[in-house]
């Protein structure tokens, strides 16, 4: 660690200015219960909020300081900027600045919000992508803290993080979401894992949802569906993304629910919302739909739902854990299959859900408590290495070993529902197919292997005419 990276792990001096970005209510959200609990010190340094909106079509979607439940947030900060605005008309999730172009940028940024020659501490998500590399790139001589906006903590770096990048991150922020699991992202450069507690965060959400205008039904404990936005992604098609918010629809029905409440993804397109309530009001049940864009957390602590049913959502867990909610899943098996390549940063966060929560759509559905029992999570845990391993075999070459003896362990008819046949053979583990040599499917292989095929086509055709086959018929 570096002196300025130690500096600001201790607090840093008064002059320090702490600049944090954020992308979603989520994340702000976390934040703020971070600084809350004390994880950034006295309010004696100037804290800017850099905000970004990283959906396909920004100019579409609510921007974040625009959200129902900013405000609240927004008082932890001296200043809050947007980074959309300061690149405009670039994508924040596609942009990064020119390596050379990095020290003039910094010197606009600095100019451009006073910055003056003072240090400057980054507290980003994940330097895996822009928006957050993008400005670890432009401050390149600050100490960088991140922050984990979910479940993907729990899986491994989807990139290789230069040295000199990855040597400026001092810790990982993350709540508790699985509590006993613990995190793989950035721990190749040791990078710490530190949880915000969970009191801080339930408060925050608190305020945010006195702040956020929703009308609720007067219902007592209906069952809540969460939507996600899949097709957006490009993870399903409009119509799987449909029909699986039917099934979460049918397996509640089933399970003999008839008060309803669903609540769409806020960066999900809508349309389907209407067909959810007209097949509910078909099977003689009520669904209600909460369009408002605030955060499914929000709605917890004010309607104490018998049942949270998602996909993979990271609110499942926030119902389970930090409220005490039973939750369930639908469709992570067909999700464990769509996922491609096999390195997407989803696939973690689908494992987990698949791993731990109960099936709604299981023959003698019951809802119960989650659970995090020693023994289930160090299963969990072990799954995920193993996972973790396979998504990023290059970067986490010491998971290797426990990912084998898992897989060894692993009943045989177990292995497809999380690992890829093919995966396993290029890696030599157990499960793949042995004595079998897979060529790994990338660019340069491809050609050169299309290359050797032409030349060994064309040997036989010259081979051919010479001794005179395949010459029938012609002239």
């Amino acid at each position: 660690m570096n002196d300025t990276a130690a500096a600001a792990t201790d607090g840093g001096e008064d002059a320090t200015v702490q600049l944090f970005l954020a992308s979603t209510l989520y994340g702000a959200a976390t934040l703020a219960a971070a600084i809350d609990a004390g994880a950034f010190g006295e309010r004696a340094a100037r804290r800017i909020l850099l905000v970004s909106t990283n959906t396909p079509i920004p100019e579409t979607s609510t921007a974040l300081d625009a959200a129902p439940g900013f405000a609240p947030i927004a008082r932890r900060f001296d200043e809050v900027l947007d980074w959309n605005a300061t690149i405009h008309p670039q994508h924040p999730a596609a942009w990064a600045p020119q390596p050379e172009d990095t020290p003039i940028w910094e010197r606009l940024l600095r100019d451009r919000w006073g910055l003056g020659e003072a240090p400057v501490r980054l507290v980003v998500e994940s330097i895996q992508g822009n928006p957050a590399r993008a400005v670890v790139d432009i401050f390149a001589d600050s100490a960088v803290d991140l922050y984990a906006d979910g479940l993907m903590s729990y899986g491994p770096t989807r990139v290789k993080i230069p040295g000199g990048v990855g040597g400026r991150a001092v810790r990982l922020l993350h709540l508790d979401l699985v509590p006993g699991l613990t995190p793989l992202l950035l721990a190749e450069h040791g990078v710490v894992a530190e949880q915000v507690p969970v009191e801080a965060f339930n408060a925050v959400l608190a305020e945010v949802g006195e702040d956020s205008p929703v009308d609720l039904p007067a219902q007592t404990g209906p069952a809540l569906m969460l939507g996600q936005y899949l097709a957006a992604l490009g993870i399903l098609t409009a119509a799987e993304e449909e029909a699986l918010h039917h099934r979460m629809l049918a397996g509640l029905l089933a399970a003999g629910y008839r008060s309803i409440i669903f609540k769409p993804h806020p960066s999900a397109p809508g349309g389907t919302a209407e067909t959810l309530a007209k097949a509910a009001a078909d099977k003689g049940a009520e669904l209600t739909i909460v369009d408002t864009p605030v955060l499914a957390e929000t709605l917890f602590a004010r309607l104490r739902p018998s049942l949270v049913v998602g996909c993979f959502s990271t609110a499942l867990f926030t119902a389970a854990t930090f409220h005490g909610l039973p939750v369930a899943r639908v469709g992570t098996e067909l999700l464990l299959q769509k996922l491609t390549p096999y390195q997407n940063s989803n696939r973690v966060p689908v494992t987990i859900v698949d791993a731990l929560l109960p099936d709604l759509e299981a023959k003698g559905f019951a809802a119960a408590p989650l659970d995090v029992s020693p023994a289930r999570i160090a299963e969990t845990q072990a799954l995920v290495t193993a996972v973790g391993y396979c998504m990023q075999s290059q970067n986490r070459p010491d998971l290797r070993e426990a990912a084998a003896a898992f897989l060894t362990a692993l009943p045989n008819a177990r292995i497809p529902r999380y690992f890829r046949r093919r995966r396993l053979t290029v890696l030599g583990l157990p499960g793949g197919v042995q004595g079998r040599a897979v060529i790994p499917r990338n660019r340069l292989t491809r050609g050169a292997m299309r290359t050797a095929k032409a030349l060994v086509r064309k040997g036989k055709a010259l081979k051919g005419a010479e001794s005179g086959e395949g010459l029938e018929g012609r002239d």
